[in-house]
């Protein structure tokens, strides 16, 4: 989950806490996306501010932690897609779960950005943005090689399309218009004949 996890184990009451936390920031940045009231996340969980705030560093790593477990299931899929099917396939369709995902769990897009607002660079935790890279590259790099992608085509190129349109569409309420959106910007990355 997030480095409060892996560093060292947590007391029975602190994990509880923690957990706590955790569903209520989903059901908060859920309704109210990204901005929401940190306060608001502590009054739901049933816990103080200080120990949301000891728990969490940061709003960043709040949402990054709600969205840990759906960032680890994206990278497994993208492995998945690799024995699955061919390369530009594999790449398009793991583009389009990401897109959906990221619209739909409001506050994602933003907290993928590798930087932002008010975000330090010290402050900045970046795994499920680099987890998101070593899986989308492979997914590139294999669609590059096979002639599917055009060479100049970036990861950063994608993931800010994605993105984009998923900060563009969240919380609009129809799946279909990110889709739409993703396989329309996506046309462009195919070789030009």
């Amino acid at each position: 989950m997030t480095e409060a996890i892996t560093r060292r184990p947590l007391r029975a009451d602190a994990r509880r806490n923690y957990l706590r936390i955790l569903t209520a920031a989903e059901s908060v940045f859920a309704e109210q996306g990204a901005e929401a009231s940190l306060e608001e996340i502590a009054r739901r969980a049933g816990v103080g501010s200080a120990t949301l705030h000891r728990r969490f560093s940061s709003r960043r790593a709040l949402l990054l932690a709600v969205f840990a477990d759906g960032i680890e299931a994206l990278c497994e899929r993208a492995q998945a897609l690799t024995e699955e099917v061919g390369p530009g396939p594999a790449l398009t369709t793991w583009l389009r779960a990401l897109a959906a995902y990221t619209a739909t769990h409001r506050g994602l897009a933003v907290s993928l950005l590798p930087t932002g607002p008010g975000l330090e660079p010290a402050e900045a935790d970046n795994t499920c943005h680099s987890m998101l890279n070593a899986a989308g590259g492979r997914l590139l790099a294999r669609a590059q090689d096979a002639g599917a992608v055009r060479p100049d085509v970036s990861l950063a190129d994608l993931l800010t399309l994605v993105n984009a349109i998923a900060f563009a569409t969240e919380g609009a309420g129809d799946p279909g218009d990110v889709d739409r959106l993703l396989v329309l910007a996506l046309n462009g990355i195919q070789p030009r004949p």
